[in-house]
């Protein structure tokens, strides 16, 4: 087949003469396309166990239709969901996010294409393209439901005794749709059956389930806009009841390829090879690669402190608390070891949790009680539970640690913190949980000693900010987990302690040249990051190679970013230095809280803005847009990143970020041609 007879006109041109591979490794068939000359050849087949053996046969396949030999081949990429296990150690090569790949794709083989429904096997997303260059502008995917893939209607298929072949067909022959209400792949497989049973058509539960499909698809596409201009690729793509389903609920035709547009992510693959091959790209080190932070002296002391709690060694009273406005201050100013209460719970630990609560709550709320619950050392060596409450979930979660299992008192936070009436009421309540501290601890806390911890502790925040701005070089001498490592130890280790330690680690990074590659550069922003939740950092930095270079969320360096007034009364200054601080969603008016995310994007010059938060919370999750729009009001990328404690969503969390680092490392070339950033291999 000739690429002229394929590709669009207006780009035949600047397709070169070399031999490539673009290799699309899905979750049910795998694709590949050669171009080679002015030829272009295709292979298909199911994908396998091991994904390099697929890619091989395909390999295989495309060699003996174009009467190449391997080592005439100069470049190959590969996509898809499989990517990550392809390997060719004769031939250079690079992964690429189906993401990009099915944007460049199909814009080769229609330049007027804007927007892209790719519905696979495993997920489903809607991309915006640029219809100049064929680069990604804006994407959505799914959540981690199976519902609106073709591994359900796969599903689906196989409940009304047919061939997945004959799916699309069987619905178009449908005259009344049955009513698909469901939004969950198994409630609907359930609503299925129940149709079956009363004696509703295949035909029409087919067309109630292409509808029900096209709406999910519908309301994610509602997330970055509709462009005339529809394509449609994918495994599902040669659904004829899909794409008419589509069709009439998005009132947009689906623009025509002049190849089976399954192959739409293989061609934008081997486009990209060629882009490569052009370049001279090859694999190597990940931008921001370099020095190591050593944080085994952080890590060691930490568990001896939390030893100490645990055996009570040092006969002084334990307590934990669970938000960022409670005065560390006073609890040492009263004698008694403290630690926050944010780690992360396994799904042992969450779902035992959820036992206790609701199953609405969020993971980490979960995780409180559930670590309670099943005995926790750490937790139940616990004298008492503190909590000045900003989320109504840990109100609940203060109240049920009380009812169950360690004594807890909650206190109230104003919401409206400028008003004189607000900080003279969050003096009364410091001064009710310093009373509640000296008859614990059966020590008096006097003016004097909340004085010197106000001192001590601002020397820490001071020595925390410090190494925070280190990370405002071209090349950061410290990853976002080091840093959040670090403030771990603000919320377990006594402050006395903590100064000599980040004294000393300061001093160290201080000392790494500022040289290398300029990694992709990300604020993290949103709600709580527990104890324990690497996985998304360790994902943006160890596997794509960018950097997490500020935080803005509940446990990230804007809680130390604030200093108390060491003059005067020191409850007042208390009450007023930590109203002061950068404020929760919680709080009013919201637009402060907005501004202040804007304002740390600017001072560290990110490239784009990571908002995460676990699923179900009302202070991060409700409000989430009102973010959203300042940051494109700034001109500042947001990727939008529910969680949750599982592992089952790992790879389809990789192909986000990686798409998006791939989307900001395309928008940082065409603005500062410097940048240095490798993609991911």
């Amino acid at each position: 087949m000739k690429i002229a007879e394929v590709i669009d006109e207006s780009l035949v041109s600047t397709i070169t003469g070399s031999t490539v591979v673009g290799i699309d490794i899905g979750s049910r068939t795998a694709k590949a396309v050669l171009l080679s000359g002015d030829e272009i050849h295709t292979a298909q087949v199911p994908t396998g166990i091991d994904m390099q053996e697929t890619a091989e046969e395909l390999l295989a396949e495309l060699l003996e239709a174009s009467g190449k030999k391997r080592t005439d081949i100069s470049y190959i990429v590969g996509t898809g969901y499989g990517r990550v296990a392809l390997s060719f150690a004769d031939v250079p090569n690079q992964i690429v996010t189906e993401i990009s790949c099915h944007a460049l794709g199909s814009h080769y083989l229609n330049a007027g294409i804007k927007t892209i429904i790719d519905i696979g096997g495993q997920d489903s997303k809607g991309i915006k393209v640029d219809p100049e260059t064929g680069k990604v502008v804006e994407f959505v995917m799914n959540d981690k439901c199976a519902a609106g893939t073709g591994r359900f209607l796969e599903r689906v298929a196989q409940l009304l005794d047919l061939d997945l072949s004959q799916l699309g067909e069987t619905a178009l022959r449908g005259d009344k749709p049955a009513e698909i209400s469901s939004q969950c792949v198994v409630f609907a497989e359930s609503e299925v059956v129940s149709l079956r049973a009363r004696g509703e058509s295949p035909e029409n539960i087919a067309a109630g389930i292409h509808l029900a499909t096209a709406r999910r698809v519908k309301n994610l596409l509602s997330r970055i806009g509709l462009e005339p201009g529809l394509a449609f690729s994918g495994g599902v793509a040669n659904n004829i009841g899909m794409r008419k389903a589509i069709e009439n609920l998005m009132e947009h035709p689906i623009s025509e390829f002049k190849l089976d547009a399954i192959y739409a992510g293989a061609v934008g693959a081997a486009v990209h090879a060629l882009n490569f091959e052009a370049a001279g790209v090859h694999k190597g080190a990940v931008a921001g690669e370099g020095h190591s932070l050593d944080l085994t002296e952080l890590h060691n002391r930490i568990a001896k402190q939390q030893e100490i709690i645990i055996t009570q060694a040092d006969g002084r009273k334990n307590v934990g608390y669970l938000c960022t406005y409670t005065p560390l201050e006073l609890i040492n100013a009263a004698g008694v070891n403290q630690l926050r209460l944010f780690k992360m719970g396994d799904t042992q630990i969450v779902a035992s949790g959820e036992q206790i609560t609701q199953s609405v709550f969020c993971d980490f709320t979960k995780s409180i009680l559930g670590a309670f619950k099943e005995g926790d050392p750490l937790y139940t060596a616990l004298d008492k539970v503190y909590t000045f409450y900003t989320c109504d979930c840990i109100k609940k979660v203060g109240e049920a640690v009380g009812d169950f299992f360690t004594p807890s008192d909650i206190y109230i936070l104003p919401r409206l913190r400028h008003k004189e009436s607000s900080r003279d009421y969050y003096r009364t309540e410091i001064l009710n949980f310093k009373e509640d501290l000296e008859k614990l601890s059966g020590n008096t806390v006097d003016v004097e000693s909340v004085r010197e911890q106000i001192k001590l502790y601002n020397k820490v925040r001071a020595v925390l900010r410090k190494i925070s701005e280190l990370r405002k070089r071209d090349n950061p001498p410290l990853k976002g987990g080091d840093l959040l490592e670090l403030i771990k130890g603000y919320y377990y280790l006594p402050p006395a302690e903590l100064l000599v330690l980040y004294e000393q680690i300061y001093e160290k990074l201080t000392a790494v040249p500022d040289e290398g590659n300029k990694p992709i550069r990300l604020m993290m922003a949103g709600g709580i990051v527990a104890d324990g939740d690497r996985r998304l950092l360790e994902l943006i930095e160890n596997t794509v190679g960018a950097r997490v270079v500020i935080e803005d969320h509940c446990t990230g360096s804007r809680n130390v970013g604030f200093h108390i007034n060491e003059e005067g009364d020191p409850y007042q200054a208390l009450a007023e230095g930590y109203l002061d601080q950068s404020p929760c969603t919680r709080m009013k008016p919201l637009y402060e809280r907005v501004e202040i995310s804007g304002q740390l994007a600017q001072e560290y010059k990110v490239d784009g803005v990571l908002y995460v938060y676990l699923k179900f919370c009302p202070c991060y999750g409700q409000i989430k847009h009102e973010f959203f729009r300042h940051y494109q009001k700034l001109g500042i990328p947001v990727l939008e990143v529910p969680v949750d404690y599982s592992a089952s969503d790992q790879g389809q969390l990789k192909t986000r970020l990686e798409a998006f680092v791939e989307v900001l490392g395309e928008r940082g070339e065409n603005t500062d041609g410097d940048r240095g950033h490798s993609k991911s291999a």
